[in-house]
């Protein structure tokens, strides 16, 4: 049977479903999840449908998130999107659950589902969920269809990068042809900015060093962020505006997280494999965009040599 087609039948079978996702939520990881709850419930109105994890203020326009309690391990469906590894699911112990579905676009970590749909051809978790829609009875709507757009939009950086295939241009243009949403507003909620968010990316753009070897990076300590009135969340959200620096051809930002004691590490790329990098310091990714945990900024510094000689590397070969 088509594994699109074994997770209907679970959606079908559950009458309660939690859909979780990884921490640190981004566009994808939040579109594909609300995206999916709208579909269900369009669907099977009666069912208990929950997207759980921490909010994400910055994206709080994609939609509200719920609160979880224990009683909803019960009987329950899990679906986790976008997250590779187990330790990262945001919200939830998976291991609690009746059945467990990952569908993913990541590399494979960890198998910890059930049933787990893996495709790292795909742009992003949002269009796998488009996927499973056209593959099967679930019924798109407007909303939903939104907030999937949404994910793919921000994960492929406005159909910006290599993962853009003829395979996501596709699903999107059905699901544009099916509920005729408004593009321009999704795109003015994604990317209107204030003129403090201008102010922080010009902040970056005056502070990050750049080595011979083409890697950009900056540290931005709680000092930094007190002064510019800002959190890590909003500062390494900025990493996608650097894509074309000509003078990088891959960067990092690293921000101290207050609330999780560790350091941020938001990594993007214009040609060096760096997801093995990423992966080396408690992170992981794409080949060409990825992102870790760190101790503190002395392992920061270590990623840095290590993001360097990926880069030396890279360049020494064209």
């Amino acid at each position: 049977m088509n594994v699109y087609k074994r997770i209907y039948r679970e959606i079908k079978k559950y009458q309660t479903i939690v859909i979780a996702r990884h921490i640190g939520a981004d566009p994808d990881a939040l579109g594909s999840t609300l995206g999916l709850k709208d579909v269900i419930l369009n669907t099977f109105p009666n069912k208990k449908v929950y997207t759980v994890g921490t909010p994400a203020s910055k994206h709080k326009y994609i939609g509200q998130l719920d609160t979880f309690d224990e009683s909803m391990y019960n009987n329950s469906l899990l679906i986790v999107l976008d997250t590779p590894d187990i330790k990262r699911v945001d919200g939830v112990d998976p291991l609690k659950f009746s059945k467990k579905i990952k569908i993913d676009h990541h590399p494979l970590v960890d198998k910890y589902c059930d049933i787990e749909v893996i495709d790292t051809s795909s742009s992003s978790a949002s269009q796998l969920i488009l996927e499973l829609v056209f593959s099967t009875k679930l019924k798109l709507n407007k909303s939903g269809a939104e907030k999937l757009f949404t994910g793919i939009v921000g994960d492929t950086n406005r159909f910006l990068f290599y993962y853009s295939s003829y395979r996501t241009f596709y699903l999107v243009s059905r699901l544009l042809k099916e509920t005729n949403i408004d593009i321009t507003k999704v795109y003015e909620s994604m990317y209107l900015k204030s003129i403090e968010d201008k102010k922080l990316q010009s902040y970056i753009v005056n502070n990050i060093k750049i080595t011979d070897y083409s890697l950009g990076y900056i540290m931005i300590n709680q000092d930094i962020l007190d002064e510019l009135n800002t959190d890590v969340a909003t500062i390494t959200n900025i990493v996608n505006d650097l894509t074309y620096i000509k003078e990088m051809v891959a960067w990092v930002i690293f921000a101290y997280d207050k609330a999780n004691n560790n350091i941020r590490a938001s990594i993007r790329s214009r040609g060096p494999i760096i997801n093995e990098i990423a992966s080396k310091y408690n992170g992981g990714g794409h080949i060409y965009a990825s992102g870790a945990r760190l101790d503190n900024f002395d392992e920061a510094l270590k990623m840095v040599e290590d993001l360097n000689d990926v880069c030396k590397t890279y360049l020494d070969k064209i």
